[in-house]
């Protein structure tokens, strides 16, 4: 709570989003997101609906893989904050968007575990005997999931772990898993990682950036999102400070660098 004030007073110093005022009683804006965004897209849209009294938007978290099916055949969302951008640039190519995608972050990958310090002994702590079932997103269509594979094989450990891996349908219940004990570790989001929840239960262990390629992250509006001026504040408001600051805390590299 103490978070969510500290960023609404930044949001009122700031003179709130920028765009278009939304009209009372329009249409809710809806938003599909990938489940990595859960905490920070959470307080997030909690100040940004304290600003636009009325018009709700609303969040539904998931794989991004999944939503891009759901998406490509007509599922009513207005924006999707994808965990990739080669999603929301074959929705584009698909014509199925009201625009480019648009970057928004980058995200890291961080080794979590629940039983042990991974800071001990790094990425080998998944050859330590304790760890017997290790977490990761479905990298079939989970972008976070198909880092981790990345990782496994980059450190030469993939053919060791692959036989112990406990598959999510997505980041969020990847870290459910490593959380309640379902696995013994697992290789999550470093957003995730920030949670109170997930930094009371366990520790971890940032993987580092060239253990992986880059993981641009990116939004894109969706056809049904013409003309709504809600869509239009919330883009607004994503590129402001207050969103970035967020972004930030929950352990983002902004997209631009800055």
């Amino acid at each position: 709570m103490r978070r969510l004030s500290f960023l609404f007073c930044l949001l009122l110093a700031a003179g709130g989003p920028s765009g278009a005022a939304p009209a009372p009683g329009g249409p809710p804006l809806t938003i599909a997101a990938a489940a990595d965004l859960k905490y920070v897209l959470d307080s997030l849209v909690t100040i940004f609906n304290r600003q636009h009294p009325g018009v709700p938007a609303r969040v539904v978290y998931g794989s991004s893989g999944r939503f891009y099916e759901q998406l490509s055949h007509g599922a009513p969302f207005d924006i999707f904050f994808s965990a990739d951008s080669d999603y929301p640039r074959r929705l584009q190519q698909a014509g199925l968007t009201a625009g480019a995608p648009v970057p928004y972050a980058q995200g890291r990958l961080v080794l979590w575990s629940r039983k042990l310090d991974p800071n001990t002994k790094g990425i080998n702590t998944l050859l330590d005997a304790r760890v017997q079932r290790v977490a990761i997103a479905n990298p079939a269509h989970a972008p976070y999931g198909r880092l981790a594979e990345e990782v496994l094989r980059h450190y030469k450990l993939y053919e060791q772990v692959q036989p112990r891996l406990v598959l999510g349908e997505n980041i969020g219940q990847a870290a459910q898993y490593a959380s309640t004990g379902a696995a013994d570790a697992g290789l999550l989001a470093y957003a995730l990682a920030l949670s109170p929840a997930l930094r009371r239960l366990g520790k971890f262990y940032l993987i580092p950036a060239a253990a992986h390629s880059p993981l641009q992250q990116s939004y894109v509006l969706l056809k049904r999102a013409q003309g709504n001026a809600t869509t239009a504040a919330f883009a607004a408001f994503v590129a402001g400070p207050v969103a970035r600051q967020a972004l930030r805390k929950y352990g983002f590299s902004l997209a631009d660098g800055r």
